[in-house]
């Protein structure tokens, strides 16, 4: 072997900072400007004020670019994960309804769950931990008869799980109707469907619960929403408080609606604004919601008990000025 070359000990020069260019801060271009930071308001000042007086960037920023996409929207569809509902926000849900910005609400089973048992007795949600190991989690009668009932309605009629449990939950004229999706739904005609993964939701628990009927009343849902998904051209998508069940489905549904326009030499894609709200960022919200399918994504993070009714002002402030 050749004799190796000895080590260097020349240390590393250091870098001659004189190289570095500076220039006038006043000749950089910046991401943020003074016109753009938040004001103050008083307890007493408007609702109107309290929106203006928001910063113009990220979070803000995304509530009022979702609500202004919502306001002129002539198709919007709310999906909703079982949170939304058990923190008590049927009401406001229900009053978007009425004023025109709901064209369509897509349930998972949770909150389907929570809306019957609001409506029914004013109560809902339970103690996991404390019943699990006693035999008392997920076992209300009331709400599995009720669930089994819809689920063979809507298998037999060729109606879908959500038009059958509506149907049924309002023809019970349940003392809270008017903090039920499913309720006011049904009262104005507005689509409502549900979407469950067998086994997931406590009513899948119940002697009544025939999973051949729940299969085919779920699966009639996700092909009506294929077919909603179709005239959400230039319509707006919100998936509030779902994780997983929403966000899989929905993109399901946007790619049979595509598959079956490209058949149809329907080239040009959907123009699908997003809106996703939840207190945490998950993958599948994310990609299949906000970046794979939209057009334009807005991603609202925080809790829904304040960032439902914040959308919701924003909507109604940006609708001050629309003809819809």
């Amino acid at each position: 072997m050749g004799d190796s070359a000895s080590p260097s000990n020349e240390p590393v020069p250091a870098f001659d900072p004189k190289r570095f260019r500076a220039q006038p801060l006043g000749g950089r271009e910046h991401l943020v400007e003074t016109e753009r930071f938040g004001g103050l308001i008083e307890p007493d000042d408007s609702a109107a004020a309290f929106l203006a007086s928001l910063p113009d960037f990220l979070g803000a920023r995304a509530l009022r670019g979702l609500a202004a996409a919502i306001a002129p929207s002539a198709c919007t569809y709310w999906g909703l994960g079982g949170h939304v509902i058990k923190v008590g926000l049927g009401l406001l849900l229900c009053d978007m309804a009425a004023r025109g910005f709901v064209q369509g609400f897509v349930l998972n089973g949770a909150a389907a769950i929570h809306d019957v048992e609001v409506a029914l007795t004013g109560s809902t949600s339970e103690d996991v931990g404390g019943g699990l190991f006693e035999g008392r989690y997920g076992n209300a009668d009331e709400t599995g008869h009720l669930f089994a009932e819809a689920a063979a309605e809507a298998a037999s009629s060729g109606v879908g799980f959500g038009t059958a449990l509506g149907n049924l939950l309002h023809a019970r004229d349940p003392a809270n109707a008017e903090l039920s999706v499913l309720c006011c739904a049904t009262s104005q005609g507005i689509p409502v469907t549900v979407h469950v993964a067998i086994g997931t939701d406590t009513v899948h628990m119940h002697p009544a619960c025939d999973g051949a009927t729940l299969g085919a009343a779920t699966h009639r849902d996700f092909l009506r929403l294929v077919t909603m998904v179709e005239a959400l051209d230039g319509g707006v998508y919100v998936n509030v408080g779902s994780a997983v069940i929403l966000p899989e489905v929905f993109l399901k549904a946007v790619a049979m609606a595509h598959n079956a326009r490209t058949a149809e030499g329907q080239a040009d894609r959907l123009r699908i604004t997003t809106g996703n709200l939840d207190m945490l960022r998950h993958y599948r919200p994310r990609v299949n919601v906000l970046e794979r399918p939209a057009e334009r994504g807005f991603d609202i993070a925080g809790q829904h008990e304040y960032t439902l009714p914040l959308l919701r002002l924003a909507i109604l402030q940006a609708a001050s000025g629309v003809e819809r």
